[in-house]
Order: structure tokens, then C-alpha cells, then sequence
């Protein structure tokens, strides 16, 4: 049942049953993703498996991998998954799993763009424009329309392996500066071509991206996109932008649902998590000259945002009352109050993250006492872990 906008009605129960374009998912909740650092030399292991089978078991509708980069230079690091022919046994055998349990499973792909680790990889980072990265202290490389066109048809290659290897879903990555994201950002674009200037232009690369995976896979699998609504820097992508390019990828008919997303892990990482900002905890565990950048300039890199619930709703709304597309309500996102109000809402569906590091079988527990609060306190040092697997550090391993 749904309102004469498509939106569920305002009693939806976020834990009933609910469609996803093409598949059924057995609720509304959907993990986001969170890097999981456990893809040694670029495959899947038990540990990863174990990651997602967790919150599958734990009751949520849907778990998304996360990063599977569309190819070898878009990764953010060495030890990241890739589509590649050696990686699909691994991920044959991580979807089994999850479908085991009786949730769905999404692949998030994508292309780094000037957030990849081109130290580590010996490849350039691809961007809209050159410019300079203060996160690895060099400077990021022009993308060629011979490039664009490229990645273009690497995000369907990928989709079609993810079907291969029995994802129900994609979501395509179009936040957080990444490279789409970054071709979105007239902060971080300055092309004269027909990728760069006007909204219109800037925002080409994300329809050419969501227009071939779905000639790709027709409706064999659902589709998703990531997208920023607000990088959270002076002059970057901006909600009233965003309302437009949400607008448009409806008009195309590419994607049965946009996940809202903000911040900018080029510019301002914080600005999606909101809550603590970890510093020394963040220098710990970063290679040199990482660690002293964060020692010396760190407090102006990582700002500190104050936590609340559902703390994208506001911008979000804004996108809910542009569209009629699906729409699915990240940041926040603790307990069955939040899920409950991002249905009145109008949102088809939540994303958590943090909340589900903490405590995987939320989703079960929430089912079996609605009132019963969620644990995590947003401390975010979970984003510390990365680099040793993704945790909560105050859940015991």
C-alpha cells in the first residue's frame, strides 16, 4: 500500500515486508555501507563474510558491501575488493552466506576518483579537475573523456558481475567526493568541457553512469545510488543542487531508489557522521606523513559536528517532497523511534551503520521491544578501526 505520491502511508511498519524495485526485502531496514578493512590483497575473507552474516542474522532486510570499486586505479587502498575474475568465487560464497540467513544483499560500487590511495596503487587519482589532495599530499589528475567513458562502462561490467555473483542490488556511488560525487561538486570541478560548469553538465557523468547499468541488467537486480545532497564545504554541492540532479535521475528512470548521504571524504569526512572526532586516535593508526598532517592540522580536517537523530532530515526532506522515487533515510538512524519517524516521513526505507556495529541483532531486538533504546554513543572511534576491521570498540571481538 502506498500514499497517491508513492510514498508508504504514514503507519508503514519499518520492520514489514517491502519491495525494492525488482526484489522483496523482509523489511525496510538496509545496513549501510561501512568500509570493513577485511579484504585482504583485494578478496573476500571469512572475517568479511562473518561482518555481514552478523546483522543478516541479526534481522536486517538488506547488508551492502562496501567498496567494490569498478576498477583497479578507483580504490581507496590496496587491500580493497575490485571487479575482477579472481574476486567472484569470494563473493559467490559471501552472498550465499547472507541469503542463508534470509536478508538480501547489495554490492556498493564505484570509482574513488581523487579519494583513491594513488600512492599505494601506482596509479594516478582521477578528477574532474587537477587540484590538490590534502589527504595523501599530492595532486589529482584530469580525467579524459576517454576516462569517463571507460569507468562509464566498468560500473555496468561490475553490475553485471554482481548478478553473476548473486547480489540482489548495487548502489552506486555517487557521494562523499568520490568521483562522480567530485564531478557533481563546482567546488571541486572546473572543466570547460561538457562535463563541467552549468548543473547540467556537472551532473552527466552520474545519468551516463546510472543509464548504462540499467541497460546492462534491465530490472535482474535493484539499483540504487548514493547521493551527496551537501558536501559540507563553502562552494561545494549544495541541497538545492541536489534537489535538481534527484529530479533528473527520476526523470530517467535508472534507479528504483536514491540513498541521501552528505559530507566529503576529500574535504570534510566529519560532516557525515557527526558526533566525536577522534584525532588522536585517528593519528594512531595512520602511516606517515598521514600522522603528522593529523597532529599538526587535524582539529581543522576532522571538525566535530554535534550528534542527533535522524540529523539528514532536514535536507532529505527536502529531497522527499521534490521526487516520488523511493528514497531511503540515512545518519542517525538508532532504534525503532527513528524508523518510525522516517516513515511518517515519507522515506521507503533506513540505512544504519554505526548503531549496527554496536549491536548487529538491532533489528531482532527492536522487533521484540520497540521501546528498547539503541547502544551506540556515537563516539566514532569505530572509524579508527578500518585499517585492523571494522568494529565497535566497545563490543567485545
Amino acid at each position: 500500500m502506498t500514499t497517491e505520491l508513492g510514498f508508504p502511508p504514514v503507519h508503514a511498519d519499518p520492520l514489514a515486508p517491502a519491495k525494492l524495485g525488482p526484489i522483496s526485502l523482509r523489511n525496510r531496514v538496509i545496513k549501510a555501507a561501512t568500509f570493513e578493512g577485511l579484504t585482504p590483497k583485494g578478496l573476500v575473507s571469512d572475517e568479511l563474510i562473518e561482518f555481514h552474516r552478523r546483522p543478516a542474522a541479526g534481522g536486517v532486510g538488506m547488508t551492502t558491501v562496501a567498496y567494490c570499486a569498478v576498477s583497479y586505479e578507483g580504490r581507496t587502498s590496496p587491500a580493497q575488493i575490485y571487479w575482477r575474475d579472481e574476486a567472484m568465487p569470494g563473493l559467490r560464497r559471501l552472498t550465499d552466506a547472507i541469503h542463508d540467513e534470509g536478508a538480501a544483499v547489495s554490492a556498493q560500487i564505484g570509482h574513488a576518483g581523487p579519494v583513491a590511495g594513488s600512492k599505494y596503487l601506482g596509479t594516478p587519482a582521477l578528477g574532474p579537475s587537477r587540484a590538490f589532495r590534502m589527504t595523501t599530499q599530492n595532486f589529482s589528475k584530469p580525467a579524459s573523456t576517454a576516462d569517463i567513458a571507460r569507468i562509464v562502462e566498468a560500473h555496468a561490467d561490475a553490475a553485471r558481475r554482481a548478478i553473476e555473483t548473486g547480489f540482489d542490488a548495487v548502489e552506486l556511488h555517487f557521494g562523499h567526493n568520490y568521483l562522480v560525487s567530485s564531478f557533481l561538486s563546482p567546488r571541486v570541478n572546473k572543466r570547460k568541457d561538457d562535463y563541467g560548469g552549468s548543473l547540467k553538465n556537472r551532473a552527466r557523468f552520474a545519468r551516463e553512469v546510472a543509464r548504462a547499468v540499467r541497460d546492462a541488467v534491465g530490472d535482474r537486480i535493484a539499483i540504487l545510488a548514493k547521493l551527496n545532497m551537501d558536501d559540507g564545504v563553502p562552494g561545494g554541492f549544495w541541497v538545492d543542487e541536489a534537489i535538481q540532479v534527484a529530479q533528473w535521475l527520476e526523470q530517467d528512470g535508472s534507479l528504483d531508489a536514491l540513498e541521501l548521504t552528505a559530507g566529503s571524504s576529500l574535504l570534510n569526512p566529519m560532516y557525515l557522521f557527526k558526533g566525536d572526532a577522534p584525532l588522536r586516535d585517528f593519528a594512531a593508526v595512520m602511516p606517515q606523513p598521514t600522522k603528522l598532517g593529523i597532529q599538526l592540522v587535524g582539529k581543522h580536517f576532522l571538525k566535530e559536528y554535534p550528534y542527533k537523530d535522524a540529523y539528514l532530515l532536514d535536507d532529505a526532506r527536502q529531497i522527499r517532497e521534490a521526487v516520488k522515487m523511493p528514497l531511503v533515510l540515512l545518519g542517525g538512524i538508532t532504534g525503532r523511534e527513528t524508523m518510525d519517524l522516517a516513515m511518517r516521513e515519507g522515506f521507503q526505507f533506513v540505512a544504519v551503520a554505526r548503531a549496527l556495529l554496536r549491536e548487529p541483532d538491532l533489528v531482532n531486538r527492536i522487533s521484540a521491544d520497540t521501546h528498547s533504546p539503541g547502544l551506540c554513543n556515537h563516539n566514532n572511534k569505530c572509524m579508527t578501526a578500518i585499517y585492523g576491521g571494522t568494529h565497535c570498540v566497545l563490543r567485545p571481538r
